[in-house]
């Protein structure tokens, strides 16, 4: 029999060794023999998980660890001067550290600036469009004794475009409370069928009808249920969530809150990807006002009945955790491995109790559909894909950043829009996506499949293939990245493979 205590105790694990590793640099083999006895683990249990997150040293690290993103579009910018640049001024190479333990260089994937490259973390602090003039300065000033947190640069959001006012549905004026309001004047079964009706699916790329996920979450009897956002967009490419989080908070608490009420649930979890780890005070400052506004605790909005609590977990570096069975592992103290789904997370979930798990984008759309009504929001974007898209936009344009798109957008509007210099190949939904070409360029991006669903392909003909697929919607998770004909695709392919070889958990085939 499981001992649930145990199992409680357990999901502090990752805290644990964050602390330790922040406060020391690096994880001792003492701090392991300690470790293992206080959570009842052994020693190679607990070595695993140490050993699975990028993040975690067993040797010292540097007392200011630097992580140089190595994604190619950190590749296609300034990466290898900036990379030489570090050596020489610190004197060591990649994945080495100084002598006097001061500098420690490693390289990581994508950490969500891909609209900022070269970028990297130190510290966990963010430093954009690095260059080698920037890198001597910063390492002379870190060197004098300025730290990584007064020298940061604060990562911009770069908002390229939105649809007209009464379209946008993220990135306007947002009154906390309001759309909460609406929402718990309803039943939690009336509130489930408006996400129902509203066709909101996950926007993290899986597209599962979140009404649906919250219906079957609902009607799962428990003592306890959780409300978890996947906020580990590890995505290469990907970076929408950041500028979500940055800029709108509360509207992520205030989903998480309808969530909770409309499925029963008391406690919310918030998995943030330690690359964002310099959002979480702004998450924090967010929740202790909410608390305040009587937003977040007991009888919320003076609703008796209704108490809602939500936490930051910070990940520890592991690109699988994206996945939601992985993350749970992860939060219960364990490797971040997915799991064959014999019980989905709406049935057993994190520790074993029926859990909701949604990404960030996709909670803060929820809070608007109550706010602006369900038929505003029915009447954006296309039938199949109602509303709007967030979409990190980074490559050969001259204009990256996110953009928020109506549902229906062309492809060629899209590339308009950013500048694209002389499009050729596009990553579209990042490393884990499909690769599209000019063939693909009056495609629109939803969900739409105006030929069906099973459909037959004369690849011998591409004036017929391409009048085909431009019948076919494209469904984004998020990512756009766009190259020119000038790039080295091998290199591009390569440095896909070299992240999977890397992030793989080995269990689903396509980049095992």
């Amino acid at each position: 029999m499981v001992d649930s205590n145990y199992e409680v105790r357990k999901s502090s694990l990752l805290p644990v060794l964050w602390d330790i590793q922040r406060k020391r640099r690096f994880i001792s083999e003492d701090d392991i023999t300690k470790i293992s006895k206080e959570f009842n683990m052994s020693r190679i249990e607990l070595e695993g998980v140490i050993s699975f997150y990028h993040f975690f040293h067993t040797e010292h690290s540097g007392l200011i660890t630097i992580y140089l993103n190595n994604a190619i579009v950190s590749k296609h910018k300034n990466f290898e001067k900036v990379r030489k640049t570090f050596e020489r001024q610190l004197g060591i190479t990649v994945g080495e550290v100084t002598e006097d333990r001061m500098f420690g260089l490693f390289e990581t994937s994508c950490i969500g600036l891909s609209d900022q490259e070269t970028a990297a973390l130190i510290n966990f602090q963010p430093f954009t469009n690095l260059n080698p003039d920037k890198v001597k300065r910063l390492i002379r000033r870190l060197r004098n004794g300025e730290t990584p947190s007064e020298l940061a640069d604060i990562p911009r959001d770069n908002i390229r475009y939105v649809p007209e006012n009464n379209k946008t549905v993220f990135f306007k004026d947002f009154q906390p409370g309001a759309g909460l309001g609406q929402a718990i004047q309803r039943s939690p079964e009336e509130v489930i069928e408006i996400v129902k009706k509203s066709k909101l699916s996950g926007r993290g790329g899986a597209f599962f009808p979140t009404g649906l996920k919250w219906g079957i979450c609902r009607g799962h009897d428990a003592d306890q249920k959780y409300v978890i956002c996947n906020a580990d967009e590890g995505e290469p490419g990907t970076f929408k969530d950041r500028v979500l989080m940055n800029r709108h908070p509360e509207m992520l608490l205030e989903g998480m809150c309808i969530a909770g009420y409309a499925v029963g649930a008391t406690k919310g979890f918030i998995y943030l990807r330690a690359e964002y780890f310099y959002l979480k005070k702004k998450i924090e400052d967010a929740i202790s006002e909410f608390k305040e506004k009587k937003l977040l605790g007991r009888s919320i909005l003076e609703k008796e009945g209704f108490n809602f609590e939500i936490s930051v977990y910070l990940g520890a570096g592991a690109y699988v955790c994206g996945e939601e069975t992985a993350l749970i592992a992860s939060m219960e103290g364990k490797r971040g491995e997915s799991s064959t789904k014999e019980f989905f997370p709406v049935e057993r979930g994190f520790l074993g109790k029926p859990t909701v798990v949604n990404n960030v984008e996709t909670l803060c759309a929820v809070p608007r559909i109550f706010e602006m009504g369900v038929d505003h929001f029915l009447g954006i974007g296309t039938p199949a894909t109602p509303g709007t898209k967030l979409i990190s936009v980074s490559g050969d344009c001259l204009k990256p950043g996110i953009y928020e798109i109506e549902w229906g957008m062309k492809l060629r509007d899209l590339l308009n829009l950013m500048e694209a210099d002389d499009p050729y190949l596009i990553l579209f939904n990042g490393y884990a996506g499909e690769c599209l070409s000019k063939a693909d360029f009056d495609r629109e991006i939803s969900g739409e499949n105006l030929l069906g669903e099973h459909i037959q392909f004369e690849f011998d003909d591409p004036i017929l293939y391409s009048q085909k697929m431009s019948a076919i919607g494209l469904r984004s998770g998020g990512s756009f990245m766009v190259f020119n004909q000038d790039r080295d695709f091998m290199a591009i392919f390569k440095n896909i493979a070299d992240f999977f070889v890397s992030e793989s958990c080995g269990i689903c085939a396509p980049c095992r």
